[in-house]
This record gives C-alpha cells, sequence and structure tokens, in this order.
C-alpha cells in the first residue's frame, strides 16, 4: 500500500505552482520597493517562545501546536505563526538598534486546525513587521501598501476592516466591562464561548456562530472605552487612509486571535471564499518586544494568507499556468547528441528569457517530434547528420503553419531572438 500524505497538508504539483510564484515574487518585490529586507526564520522554536507571545488562553497555543520534547528535553514547536519568531530574532541578532527596522518573511506555518477550504494544517504566509515606529504613520503606509497589492495583483471585491484595542490597562478595563456583559447573558452563549468567558472573553467577540450575532451586536463597544492617546492615534489612521483613496469599515467587533495586539488591528476580507474569507490580517503590538525580552519597542506587522490569495485569484479567472518552453531541440545521431547539448547551452547563454526543452533519452525523429508537440514548444530546433555536417540547425513550427528554415550556428542566436520576439507578439 502507498504511504499518503498527511490530513491537511498537500503537494503542489506542476502547474499549480505558477500562479503561487506570481503572489511570492510580487509580495517580495513590493515590500522591497518600500524599505522592507528579508528575513528567513527556522521552522522550530522553542514552545515557551509562543506560549509567552501568542497567549496560553488562545486556541492556537492551547490545542493547535504541533509540539514535541527532543532528545535534550527542549519542549519545541512547529511554527504556528511568523510575528513571534522574527521579534525573537530581531532580539537575538540585534536587528531592533537604530531608528526602526523593516523586515518580512515568508514560508509554511503549522496548525492541527480542523481542515476545510481555505484552512490546512500547513499553510503559507507572507509577512512583514516594523520596529521602532510608535506612529500611525507606519499603520497607514502598512495598510496602503497591501491595497496596492491587491492592484498589482489584479484582485477585486477585498474589503478593509479596522479596529482598534488600546493599550493594555484600556482593554482590560473594557474586559472587565465586557465579561459583566456577558456574564450576565451565560445562558445564551455557545459552547466554546463559555470555555472563553474566563480565558479570553474578547475572544467572543469575533464568534461566527449566527446564533450569537443578536446578543455580539449589543455588547459595549471596545471603541468607546479607549484610553485618549489611541483614540487620537485611531483617528490619525482614517484620516491617513481618507487622504490615500484606501476605502475601510469600522469594525469594533474585530480583535483579531493573538493576545499580543494593541491599538490598530485590520483584516482584508473576500466574500469569495466561504467561511474563511480573510486573506490578510495585522495590527500593532507595542508590548511584544519587551515581553520577549527585548527592549521597549512598538512594533506592528501583518501576516498574509497565500493559500487563500492564490484561492481568490482562481475564483475571479486570475491564476497562471506554468509557461511552455519556447523551443524543443530535437537531435538525431551519437555525433549530434553531445552538439546538440553545447549548443543548447551556448542560446540559454545568448538569448534572454528563452525558455529550451532538450531532447534526452534518445530516440528516432518521429519518436522526438511527438515529445516536442506534447511539450507545448512553439518551435522545434533540429539537428541531425546532415545539418551536423553543414553546421547548421533547422527551426521548425509547431504550433503555426509555415516551412522550416535553415539557420547556420553563428546566426542562430540572433534568429532564435528575432523568433521570440514574433511569438511574443501573437501570444
Amino acid at each position: 500500500m502507498s504511504i499518503q500524505r498527511v490530513k491537511g497538508m498537500y503537494d503542489l504539483v506542476p502547474g499549480q505552482t505558477a500562479t503561487w510564484q506570481r503572489v511570492e515574487a510580487t509580495a517580495s518585490r513590493l515590500l522591497e520597493s518600500y524599505g522592507y529586507l528579508e528575513l528567513r526564520l527556522p521552522l522550530v522554536e522553542r514552545t515557551e517562545l509562543f506560549s509567552r507571545a501568542i497567549g496560553l488562553a488562545t486556541d492556537v497555543v492551547s490545542k493547535e501546536m504541533y509540539s514535541f520534547v527532543d532528545r535534550n528535553d527542549d519542549a519545541l514547536s512547529l511554527r504556528p505563526e511568523g510575528t513571534a519568531g522574527c521579534v525573537r530574532a530581531a532580539i537575538s541578532n540585534g536587528l531592533l538598534k537604530g531608528h526602526s527596522s523593516k523586515l518580512w518573511y515568508s514560508g509554511p506555518m503549522f496548525r492541527r486546525e480542523n481542515v476545510q477550504r481555505g484552512r490546512n494544517r500547513q499553510f503559507y504566509q507572507t509577512g512583514a513587521e516594523v520596529f521602532g515606529l510608535p506612529g500611525p504613520d507606519i499603520d497607514a503606509e502598512m495598510i496602503i501598501m497591501l491595497a496596492r497589492l491587491w492592484r498589482q495583483l489584479g484582485l477585486t471585491g477585498i474589503t478593509l476592516e479596522l479596529n482598534s484595542l488600546g493599550t493594555r490597562d484600556s482593554r482590560q478595563r473594557y474586559r472587565e466591562v465586557l465579561l459583566e456583559y456577558l456574564t450576565a447573558r451565560r445562558a445564551d452563549l455557545d459552547e466554546d464561548s463559555v470555555r472563553r468567558l474566563e480565558s479570553n472573553p474578547l475572544r467572543i467577540l469575533d464568534s461566527k456562530n449566527p446564533d450569537m450575532a443578536e446578543l455580539i451586536a449589543g455588547a459595549p463597544s471596545l471603541l468607546e472605552h479607549l484610553d485618549s492617546e489611541s483614540a487620537e492615534h485611531f483617528d490619525d489612521l482614517r484620516g491617513m487612509l481618507e487622504r490615500a483613496n484606501v476605502s475601510f469599515q469600522i469594525n469594533p467587533r474585530l480583535v483579531r486571535g493573538l493576545d499580543y495586539y494593541s491599538r490598530s488591528v485590520f483584516e482584508f476580507k473576500t466574500t469569495e471564499l466561504g467561511s474563511q474569507g480573510t486573506i490578510c490580517a495585522g495590527g500593532r503590538y507595542d508590548g511584544l518586544v519587551e515581553t520577549l525580552g527585548g527592549p521597549a519597542t512598538p512594533g506592528i506587522g501583518f501576516s498574509l494568507g497565500v493559500d487563500r490569495v492564490v484561492a481568490l485569484l482562481q475564483e475571479q479567472g486570475r491564476e497562471l499556468v506554468t509557461e511552455p518552453p519556447h523551443v524543443f531541440f530535437v537531435a538525431a545521431g551519437e555525433r549530434a547528441w553531445p552538439v546538440a547539448m553545447a549548443l543548447a547551452e551556448r542560446l540559454r547563454d545568448e538569448v534572454p528569457g528563452l525558455r529550451l526543452m532538450q531532447n534526452l533519452g534518445g530516440g528516432s525523429f518521429r519518436a522526438q517530434f511527438k515529445r516536442a508537440d506534447k511539450s507545448g514548444a512553439a518551435l522545434a530546433l533540429v539537428l541531425g547528420e546532415s545539418e551536423l555536417e553543414a553546421q547548421t540547425v533547422q527551426i521548425k513550427p509547431l504550433r503555426q503553419s509555415g516551412e522550416a528554415v535553415v539557420v547556420s550556428f553563428s546566426d542562430l542566436p540572433e534568429t532564435l531572438r528575432d523568433h521570440l520576439a514574433t511569438i511574443g507578439e501573437s501570444s
């Protein structure tokens, strides 16, 4: 019996990866254009990092992490998100010195969640974090940058929701008001909300249970309990977004699922992916660096769900297909094969952007042309014994009508560049 893949983890096979590459490449170029520098993080961290950063009472730490004890009795976990690891790396590597740091990272994350569309146990994120900037200007720039990303990818119908969680002190005061409201209505809470009532009542506001909607709508608003500095910060952020023509909705029930957030939080959402409609989310975490042993440093970040962005591109008919080779090199005869390989390498050197697939494993002309046709290439290069004697190659169209042309070895790169320009104009 063959070995099956692990539930919630999947293979990305050829033909699917082109759209992933587009999302990742577009995001990395945009981040770098805004001054972010790439940081590559380990997949495994000490479990304590996540329990301290994310919070013991969160579902991520209490139920979803892949954790184990290694041979040295160290408690380790596969990373469930990127912010905590990025903060740890910034502290460990002295990246918090100076005016500010802009960092980005990308890769797989792991959570043992209930598998459904848009939610897998191995999923991919591109994230960014900024340290050292306390004002709302970086909040605004980050959100404006993400709005630009959707435009560059050609995505439509994405909405932005904003909220402010205030400082830790003001949130604690609000927690007491909310707890009083929810406790008085305990009989109307679902099982999950009852479990969260004492440990993390703010997460009840994020419940997706439609039976809870009316109760949540009537809850006290966090925005009415903000401290004055957080209220001013939030007002300034909204003003900057309005001036940049970035549309948004205020959602006073937006609390995010991790304990480290403070002040600004945001989510970009779509209605086209069912219940897993958040494609990107983030916010400020001004106390997290200090919690993890670093100096008091303001911070803000986001994580983009690459899986969900790819799914949305597919839903909107904007997925990419893997490009076929431009040319397929057919060679026949023992003397022709090594010459064809050397010539193919010369063409790769001298024809920018050339996608060239060479026949390998021998075979008759007929068999090789079948492979050439199956490859999807627009042209075949043909080198037989007679061409080898004359130091020429035939260029034969495979997708359009036309006669084969004979070109010398020396003229082949320039002729092929001209053919590629013609292919580009007709595609």
